[in-house]
């Protein structure tokens, strides 16, 4: 495992780079695949990036105590940390949705020695670093003006299917927690009614997070070769994307055009749920791997397609989140939070 001599310097960060007077702030984004770490040494001053596989680690310790150990001779000890981490926040016991480890939060706090640790969902920190991206970090598709003071939604699909939001309050942001990805699927024509009855087969509830995931993209080209009476292969997410992309498989292309389709619909259905006048953002890891597919694909027409309110969405943006490690900024910008609410008690 190598440390990443990179940093990001984001556009809130302090012009003088000060550095912190209690040390270097440890902040983590974790996925169901991947553990995502880095330290901040000054406001808006992310460094020492690294990427582990979650499946390599028993433990949320383990990975934490590697990443810590290659920073040994480098950095004093760290006082204060925050975690994105993919699964509801309730209490202090985490159990993963989409990976296999469960942890105490005041356990891994005290076992590390750290004055403060948050866990905060995901899609909650990923959400709270929207304000912050500039304009070479994310991507408009289609139409729409944003609209200052108003809600901004976010959708994305990778391992799972994360859903958010954040809404202006005075002169500050509040981001939404929840589980959005998770209400049931809705078909938008009989080529879904047909791939929601194969899912039937082998789920008795079909979510969104079913279809719109990794192992959504296998789910539907299984659904797909059952259609059209083709023996489906024993292929991966990435190699449906690869044969897609690459024009070496009919299925595996159809695969993408159905996902980008229903991502379109869920995401319309975000953008009217929170009337996010202020755009709507898609994460996550699988829509940067489409490039110019996902471009030419029917996301913005489904996510407009909402007959009486086509209006009302037609005039929202959508933005492709392009960014690395957006993550990291939205999860220090909640952790600064805390601790001027400490300092301030």
């Amino acid at each position: 495992m190598t440390i990443q001599q990179q940093s990001i310097a984001s556009t809130h960060s302090d012009p003088d780079f000060k550095i912190f007077r209690d040390g270097p702030r440890l902040l983590a984004d974790i996925g169901g695949t991947h553990a995502r770490f880095a330290l901040e040494t000054a406001p808006g001053r992310i460094e020492a990036i690294s990427v582990l596989s979650c499946k390599d680690y028993p433990t949320i310790l383990d990975a934490i105590r590697v990443y810590l150990s290659g920073l040994q001779g480098r950095v004093g000890r760290v006082q204060h940390a925050a975690f994105a981490i993919a699964n509801p926040i309730q209490g202090d016991q985490v159990r993963m949705t989409n990976h296999d480890w469960a942890f105490s939060i005041e356990a891994v706090r005290s076992e590390l020695r750290f004055d403060t640790l948050l866990m905060i969902n995901d899609f909650k920190a990923l959400a709270m670093a929207l304000p912050y991206l500039t304009p070479r970090e994310k991507l408009q598709m289609g139409g729409g003006v944003v609209r200052p003071d108003y809600a901004i939604g976010l959708i994305g699909a990778g391992t799972g299917l994360g859903v958010s939001g954040i809404f202006p309050s005075g002169d500050r942001w509040v981001a939404m927690e929840g589980e959005g990805g998770h209400v049931t699927f809705a078909p938008s024509d009989e080529i879904e009614i047909d791939i929601l009855r194969f899912a039937w087969r082998e789920n008795e509830h079909v979510s969104a997070e079913r279809l719109l995931s990794g192992s959504g993209l296998e789910l539907i080209y299984r659904a797909l070769a059952d259609s059209a009476g083709q023996p489906a292969q024993a292929l991966f997410s990435p190699e449906i994307l690869r044969r897609g992309l690459a024009g070496e498989c009919a299925i595996c292309d159809q695969t993408i055009a159905c996902f980008c389709a229903m991502l379109g619909t869920i995401a319309g259905n975000v953008a009217v749920t929170l009337g996010a006048l202020g755009g709507l953002y898609i994460g996550g890891g699988i829509v940067p791997r489409l490039g110019e597919r996902f471009i030419r694909s029917n996301f913005r027409q489904r996510f407009e397609r909402k007959g009486r309110f086509s209006g009302y969405l037609s005039q929202i943006p959508t933005y492709v989140i392009t960014a690395e490690y957006p993550a990291f900024m939205g999860v220090a910008a909640i952790l600064e939070e805390k601790l001027r609410a400490i300092d301030c008690s």
